[in-house]
């Protein structure tokens, strides 16, 4: 069973009842996702023991979206927001929630939204990058390559990749971009590794693939067989590689990516199939540790979930590791490193037990 979420030095505890309003699409295309997500944010109030904490459920995708969703849990009391989803639909939430004096928890990962009353719970792609060039560079990786999506979400991983190569120590040689909408990635990876013998080596030591899915596989499979210098090239993932599928795959065998420690969410899983009878999607984690942290911050004496007291600078510790939140409404987390192999994901680096040990 996960444990609860940790808070050095909690105040005395508080009585009385407190909702909090859970926004998530409960209908439409999305809602597998957020009934999933609702049932994990259930479950932490078994987790935490939650007595004091009511849950509110709107949901985003019925009539008036998000901006309806808000206005119906703050109309019902709600002294806290979980959610929304998506990025559009925290700018709805925004000023609902600014006008009724709450403070909002959302699972969007569009950096632009934070700040103010809203914080990002989200995993936040930057922060994955950071992670593991820190950890290549910890190995004697200098030379770094990228072939991503042109897509906002490939373009934001190569940035990333730029930004934090430099300041490691690093270069970044060469970067390629797929076509989204193509299927065959064989050109992109002609130009990332043109012609030439095995004594002909690539411009790179590590190339970032910011990947998934059937796109994912296919593409290291071209880059393993494009040359035999290829072979010495280590393979750096991102969230999409967080899936059991990607163990399957041999030309993703040795690869590195940053996700949030195993143990608890394995456990958090287990948890979830025992009692729902179904494997949680990714993003119920999130929705379980933000229900947790609400139901931590209740047992304030006053303010329960103030702009200070959501930003501890100690931290919490949930089923997806060590997270607090910056000034700017920015989430961040204590990753570790794993490494794809035949058996499934190997820690190759473990994440930080305080934020004493991370550098953002």
């Amino acid at each position: 069973m996960p444990g609860p979420i940790r808070q050095e030095a909690l105040p005395p505890p508080a009585t009385g009842q407190i909702k909090v309003g859970v926004l998530l699409p409960l209908s439409g295309p999305n809602a597998e996702l957020g009934k999933a997500m609702l049932e994990a944010a259930q479950l932490a109030l078994f987790a935490t023991s939650g007595e004091r904490l009511t849950l509110v459920p709107r949901d985003t995708a019925g009539a008036g979206g998000a901006a309806g969703a808000a206005r119906s849990a703050v109309g019902d009391g709600a002294q806290l927001i979980l959610g929304p989803l998506l990025g559009p639909e925290v700018e709805a939430v925004r000023p609902i929630a600014a006008e009724a004096r709450i403070n909002v928890i959302a699972f969007a990962t569009q950096t632009q939204v934070a700040g103010g009353n809203v914080f990002l719970m989200g995993f936040l792609p930057r922060q994955e990058v950071a992670r593991e060039v820190s950890f290549a560079r910890e190995r004697g990786i200098k030379r770094f390559g990228a072939l991503a999506p042109s897509t906002p979400y490939g373009r934001l991983m190569t940035d990333a990749l730029r930004d934090t190569v430099g300041p490691a120590g690093g270069t970044v040689t060469k970067v390629e971009y797929l076509d989204p909408n193509g299927s065959d990635t064989e050109a992109a990876v002609k130009r990332l590794l043109p012609g030439g013998g095995p004594e002909v080596k690539p411009e790179f030591d590590a190339l970032l693939l910011p990947l998934g899915g059937d796109q994912l596989k296919q593409t290291a499979r071209q880059i393993k067989a494009a040359r035999a210098g290829a072979e010495q090239v280590q393979l750096l993932g991102s969230g999409l590689w967080d899936d059991t599928s990607t163990a399957g795959e041999p030309a993703l065998y040795g690869g590195w990516f940053a996700a949030s420690p195993l143990d608890q969410r394995r456990a958090f899983e287990s948890r979830f199939q025992a009692t729902y009878g179904r494997s949680p999607p990714r993003l119920a984690s999130l929705a379980f540790d933000a229900a947790a942290l609400a139901a931590v911050l209740s047992k304030r004496e006053r303010d329960p979930f103030s702009r200070e007291a959501i930003l501890n600078p100690s931290g919490f510790t949930g089923v997806d590791g060590l997270f607090r939140f910056t000034d700017q409404g920015l989430v961040q987390r204590g990753l570790a490193v794993l490494e794809v192999t035949p058996e499934g994901t190997k820690l190759v680096s473990p994440a930080p037990q305080s934020f004493r040990d991370v550098a953002f």
